[in-house]
């Protein structure tokens, strides 16, 4: 992928899950520069060093919370400062709460959307004119949830389902500017996240294999695939492609 040489990739949620694959796969893969944002200092460093290995290139490591205003402005400015630019933002870092109308707190409510929706709002809000001086592309990690109405986690569906407009409204707003804004929805995914559904091992294990046992391909959706589509979507061969909400799920909206 030549046409990513030197691009500099803004990567939230990098320490774990999807966001970790994602850097894995662009450091093997390409010669992108890498700013890795996560929470948990421990994994981000021993992801970054993974990358560092595969590809020779040291990312820059940011500890930091993006649900604070603070943290994100940091994240933007010490990116900038560090690599001299903002080329593809990548809004990966999420959460999960579980319940429905009738059996969940406000604060599980207000957690879910101020990470998965709040901060991405404010953190595309202080990249923007960077990615305007690049003419650079947002990427957004959705999830089906948003369009795929369940009881489960209502505050996330929600969330989901606004991360996917707000796409489409800032594809729009930016178009003009040059900038490319897409998302993409996953399927189910074999990931980190899964532990805040607030099951035993076992109860866990036996989820998993139910939810991939009535997927219609049979397995669970890779994070190189996604990593894969992000890399296609940040590239000069997805220069037309804007707005666009990209299904990756082994078939799961088929049912």
């Amino acid at each position: 992928m030549e046409d990513l040489k030197e691009k500099v990739f803004l990567i939230t949620g990098a320490s774990s899950g999807i966001g970790a694959g994602i850097a894995i796969y662009l450091s093997k893969k390409t010669t992108a520069k890498l700013a890795l944002v996560g929470r948990q200092e421990k994994n981000l460093k021993r992801i970054s060093l993974y990358c560092e290995k595969s590809s020779g290139l040291t990312p820059l490591a940011i500890i930091a919370d993006i649900t604070e205003d603070s943290d994100a402005e940091r994240v933007v400015n010490e990116a900038v400062e560090h690599f001299g630019k903002i080329d593809v933002l990548i809004n990966n870092a999420g959460v999960i709460g579980m319940g429905g109308i009738k059996n969940s707190e406000m604060e599980i409510y207000d957690k879910v959307m101020n990470t998965n929706m709040r901060s991405v709002y404010h953190l595309t809000k202080l990249a923007t004119p960077h990615l305007i001086e690049t003419k650079g592309a947002i990427i957004n990690i959705s999830c089906i949830a948003g369009s795929r109405p369940s009881t489960m986690a209502l505050a996330y569906n929600i969330s989901k389902a606004a991360l996917e407009h707000f796409t489409k409204c800032v594809a729009l707003e930016l178009a003009p500017d040059g900038v490319r804004v897409n998302s993409i929805s996953p399927g189910f995914v074999n990931s980190n996240l899964l532990k805040d559904i607030g099951l035993s091992a076992d109860q866990l294990e036996i989820f998993v294999k139910n939810v991939v046992g009535n997927m219609p391909l049979k397995k669970a959706v890779e994070n190189g695939e996604i990593a894969a589509l992000i890399a296609f979507l940040a590239s000069d061969s997805a220069k037309s492609i804007t707005g666009s909400n990209y299904v990756i799920d082994g078939g799961s909206m088929l049912r």
